[in-house]
């Protein structure tokens, strides 16, 4: 409680007053501190148990976690060795074993299973089973939890092993999009495009991309090179620097032409 102000004009209060005015202050501390007691034990009893299991069910979600990223941490590592034995076999020549044991892995999920999928498919290709090829390519490629970059080599792949049994229309509608300057699989997907117009009888546009193909540098050099003979069968000129074009065929660096002047 706040103390009076004193004033020498008035008389000064009494010891029994003082006293009884501590008393007063010690017991409205007293209450208070009842009050908060009271109300301490009221939020445990109306509280506690509801708390106390929802730290349980923490605990237990944490603990939960750590189990999971162990098992899968070590199922990960166990995919990387059986996919490391698998390809060992196949470098081996045992591909029939190597298809085995990726078959088993294939049937999981993630990138070790798209990675033994990618391979079986390469196996089909090699015995010419080119139906299998594509069905194991085609899972790949509607898999949506892979990366977009897995999925497009894989949509690749597989219209490039089924390229004789599609429709010239289906393989634009499937590769079309990739087949653009900017797509880093421009190359093998053009390349597809340009066949497919050549079996719609669209030269012009085949041609034209042909052309576009073999003049950029980002291509890679093997495809360069067969765009550049396509399109000059075709009639259509692809040919810029006649010398680059000779020593990019020879793999001799062209010759310099210049003429030093002697004074």
């Amino acid at each position: 409680m706040a103390k009076e102000p004193t004033n020498p004009n008035l008389p000064a209060r009494s010891k029994s007053q003082g006293r009884a005015d501590a008393e007063q202050d010690m017991l409205m501390r007293e209450v208070d501190e009842a009050v908060r007691q009271d109300e301490v034990g009221n939020f445990a009893k109306k509280f506690g148990v509801p708390l106390a299991i929802a730290f349980v069910v923490v605990m237990a979600a944490f603990a939960g976690f750590l189990w999971w990223q162990h098992e899968r941490e070590s199922d990960l590592e166990r995919q990387s060795e059986e996919l490391v034995l698998a390809i060992d076999k196949l470098d081996a020549g045992n591909s029939d074993a190597a298809d085995q044991e990726l078959a088993a892995l294939a049937d999981g999920e993630g990138g070790a299973a798209a990675m033994a999928a990618m391979l079986r498919a390469g196996i089909a290709m090699e015995r010419g089973d080119t139906q299998e090829a594509g069905t194991l390519y085609d899972g790949i490629a509607s898999d949506g939890d892979l990366p977009e970059e897995i999925r497009n080599i894989a949509t690749i792949r597989s219209v490039t092993a089924r390229y004789d049994e599609m429709d010239p229309q289906e393989v634009i509608d499937r590769v079309g999009p990739l087949a653009v300057p900017d797509s880093p699989y421009y190359g093998s997907a053009g390349e597809l495009v340009a066949h497919a117009y050549l079996d719609q009888n669209k030269t012009d546009e085949a041609g034209a991309l042909l052309v576009a193909l073999s003049g950029n540098e980002d291509v890679p050099q093997s495809i360069r090179s067969r765009t550049r003979q396509l399109a000059g069968l075709l009639g259509f000129d692809a040919i810029e620097d006649v010398d680059a074009t000779l020593a990019e065929l020879t793999g001799q660096a062209p010759e310099d032409t210049s003429v030093e002047l002697v004074e």
